[in-house]
């Protein structure tokens, strides 16, 4: 009988050493729960992640030949199941089910409205070894932002193209952390600038406090007064309520008029109507800031009082749209005269929004209900808004 040489006992060792390691494997695999893996999603969904199912959605609003600020490009639920889930030996192979290559097929593991009575849901975020999805033997895991967008699409209603639930929150909070900084588009600072001015009267030292804003390319420091909470919200409620009384019938509440309070001479420093909320928003929308504070005195009342607000609010050579879209030109809604140079600054002055930003925000407004008709399409629905390039204007379908 030939003996083992010592090359043969270590090749025969390292095999069963690979057995022996397989087998561990396996058993943990079948194991109910390892305490080492945790694949829940622990942190909150954040339901303001745009979660399309699509890649690259075109927006209902786009001109004919879609271009810049048309289109939304992000990832999507669709990309992330074919990077994790449709490898060949997976749920891309032959024999593999379910298939996941389309939106039906992927629809079809969902409960739309419930992310955790979905299926898909469960697979990606339990720690069970024996459920997991991708298995967690493969070492593969979607990452918490992954999770998010499926989470948030399911929540949303799992539609194959986005609609109202899927835009509005994404593109509030883009407005909201773009353009609501301590200097900028925010309640804290223009009712700050009020008190300063002393036009709400009698205040305590904890009622406002200071914000100090360094430019970072000149290095020049500019001090914001803010209002703080109880007392801001108090009033910018009050002033929002005004406002709206005020253009409900401005005959019969003249009284509601507002001053101009978004700069000189009213206020202290120039400061800009607030974004903080998705209410202050449809303010802005509806009464835009040019609006109910004018460049000039419109109005005297007898007393002498001198105002800065506009009694039209259709009246208007500015809008949200048109301040973010530079590709857009707005008519004047009451004398549909068309402006001859874009605006769009906002998109870059204050917020730093890329073209897909511009797109989401452009869909949201013409999908919201909240937002009137009249500052959409205009008052006889034939459009304030066109195209720069292209002349196409923008008219309800």
């Amino acid at each position: 009988m030939k003996r083992k040489v010592p090359y043969q006992k270590g090749i025969i060792s390292l095999f069963c050493l690979l057995l022996i390691s397989l087998f561990l494997v396996q058993c943990k695999k079948e194991g109910s729960v390892a305490s080492t893996v945790t694949r829940a999603l622990v942190t909150t969904p954040d339901s303001t992640i745009f979660s399309p199912f699509y890649d690259s959605t075109v927006i209902s609003t786009a001109d004919a030949n879609p271009d810049v600020n048309d289109v939304i490009v992000t990832e999507s639920v669709q990309s992330i199941i074919k990077n994790n889930c449709e490898s060949a030996t997976c749920h891309g192979g032959t024999g593999v089910t379910p298939y996941l290559n389309t939106y039906a097929s992927v629809k079809s593991m969902v409960v739309p409205g419930n992310p955790q009575a979905s299926l898909l849901y469960q697979l990606i975020t339990t720690s069970d070894l024996k459920k997991a999805m991708p298995p967690v033997n493969y070492g593969v895991d979607l990452t918490t932002a992954e999770k998010n967008i499926i989470y948030n699409w399911i929540l949303n209603g799992a539609n194959e193209f986005p609609s109202l639930t899927d835009y509005r929150p994404a593109a509030v909070a883009i407005i909201n952390h773009g353009c609501t900084s301590g200097n900028c588009h925010n309640d804290e600072t223009s009712t700050g600038a009020w008190a300063r001015k002393g036009l709400l009267g009698a205040l305590t030292t904890s009622d406002t406090t200071t914000f100090k804003y360094t430019n970072p390319t000149t290095g020049a420091v500019t001090l914001y007064a803010q209002l703080l909470d109880p007392k801001l919200t108090q009033v910018y409620t009050a002033y929002k309520d005004s406002v709206r009384q005020f253009y409900t019938d401005t005959l019969a509440n003249a009284s509601y008029r507002p001053y101009k309070i978004f700069a000189t001479p009213i206020s202290a420093s120039s400061t800009r109507g607030p974004f903080n909320t998705y209410d202050d928003l449809l303010l802005d929308i509806c009464y835009p800031k040019a609006v109910r504070s004018n460049s000039s005195v419109v109005f005297t009342n007898t007393s002498g009082v001198k105002f800065y607000v506009k009694g039209d609010y259709l009246n208007g050579t500015s809008s949200l749209v048109s301040r973010i879209d530079s590709s857009l030109l707005l008519a004047n809604p009451r004398t549909k005269v068309w402006a001859t140079a874009q605006q769009g600054s906002m998109a870059y002055s204050d917020g730093g929004l890329t073209s897909s930003d511009i797109a989401l925000v452009k869909a949201w407004y013409f999908a919201d209900p909240n937002i009137p008709n009249w500052w959409k399409y205009g008052t006889d629905g034939t459009g304030i808004f066109k195209y720069r390039k292209s002349g196409n204007i923008i008219v309800k379908k």
